[in-house]
């Protein structure tokens, strides 16, 4: 069974941590969609890349993926406001499928209310509201995979492959791409 995976995108997403996971995770099998969480399908990066959303949020299918996965940048303050964001992801993590947020994202884990009495880790400059950020470029509690930014993008992704299809896949996407690690 091909595993299903939904990239949420609004304006502001931090283009690496939204685009390796995507390609990655296309390479490994997924059938991943990306939704784009305001009206349009356009949706534009912190610098200044447009990509076209496959579909919006509002006309999503509904039902949970297998994986969903939260990118960061300055876009993760509209993601954190938006109820339905929000319920998604305590949906998804409440019914025990895999949850990946990098950088800032865990700010929607928080709105949540996922990260109490777990392991989590994101970018630096949200330290002051999740003070309890692991030092590890990226922390996997249970269906949790939480990463710390842009330059862990593809450890985080060969996690979320690794946790959802498993290791054998992982190494063959690693290795297809040339990663070192």
């Amino acid at each position: 069974m091909t595993p299903r995976a939904e990239l949420l995108l609004t304006d502001g997403f931090e283009e690496v941590e939204a685009l390796t996971p995507v390609d990655l995770l296309r390479r490994a099998g997924f059938e991943l969609e990306t939704l784009a969480v305001g009206p349009g399908l356009e949706v534009t990066g912190k610098h200044g890349i447009a990509v076209r959303a496959d579909r919006t949020l509002g006309d999503s299918p509904g039902d949970l993926p297998d994986l969903l996965v939260l990118p960061g940048g300055p876009g993760v303050a509209t993601l954190r406001k938006d109820r339905r964001v929000v319920e998604r992801a305590r949906a998804q993590h409440q019914a025990g499928r895999t949850l990946g947020a990098i950088c800032a994202a865990p700010l929607v884990l928080l709105e949540a209310s996922i990260l109490p009495g777990r392991p989590y880790t994101g970018h630096f400059s949200i330290r002051e509201e999740l003070p309890d950020l692991a030092a590890e470029p990226v922390v996997v509690a249970g269906p949790l995979i939480t990463s710390q930014g842009a330059g862990t993008a593809v450890p985080f992704a060969l996690t979320l492959i690794r946790e959802v299809i498993g290791e054998e896949k992982a190494g063959e996407v690693a290795a297809s791409i040339c990663y070192p690690g």
